[in-house]
């Protein structure tokens, strides 16, 4: 048997298919990734943090975006579109259009099956170079549970929340009930 390796791609190459693609894309360790449209919860979900999150920071200057806001680990030249994110600095944005956000402070994905085990793995190894990172959140589509990774001095802080509160960077904070409003969980297959 023949092992075939997947074709890998340049940052430069990636750059210039984004720039004239009609659906988007992610670029993760040299591979391009289609993003494809998502279930009704995983949507609903991702609305109802970005909902609770402008709620909390409109009179702070904070911004947050949704999952059209493209986001780069300059240090390993990888993008994303993450479900939500968040800056409360004046955000930097990297060239070339649609400009990618560099210095996101908080990244929020919402797990469905097709993405949860590359939103676990390779990208979160990228998103652990962001320096300005301070909360990554992992929402659960198949039960009620927010996985936190809170940024420490040593390292990462893993809090798995399923009732109650995640406290999050600048006093902000998500109620579990406020993230699932409107939901009905269905275990993944």
């Amino acid at each position: 048997m023949v092992a075939v390796s997947t074709p890998r791609f340049t940052e430069r190459e990636y750059l210039a298919l984004e720039g004239v693609a009609e659906v988007r894309h992610e670029f993760v360790q040299g591979d391009i990734v289609a993003m494809s449209g998502a279930e009704p919860e995983h949507n609903q979900i991702a609305q109802n943090v970005r909902f609770e999150l402008e709620s909390q920071v409109r009179a702070r200057g904070c911004r947050v975006a949704g999952s059209d806001q493209r986001v780069v680990a300059e240090a390993v030249g990888e993008y994303f579109y993450p479900d939500v994110v968040m800056t409360c600095s004046e955000p930097r944005y990297v060239e070339p259009s649609p400009r990618s956000l560099a210095n996101p402070e908080l990244i929020v994905e919402v797990l469905s099956p097709s993405t949860e085990a590359r939103d676990r793995g390779a990208k979160w190894l990228a998103y652990q170079t962001i320096t300005s990172l301070q909360d990554y959140l992992l929402i659960s589509t198949k039960r009620r549970q927010i996985e936190h990774y809170s940024r420490v001095e040593e390292g990462w802080l893993l809090r798995k929340v399923e009732e109650g509160v995640v406290r999050l960077r600048e006093g902000l904070e998500l109620a579990v009930d406020d993230v699932y409003r409107l939901v009905e969980l269905v275990p993944f297959p």
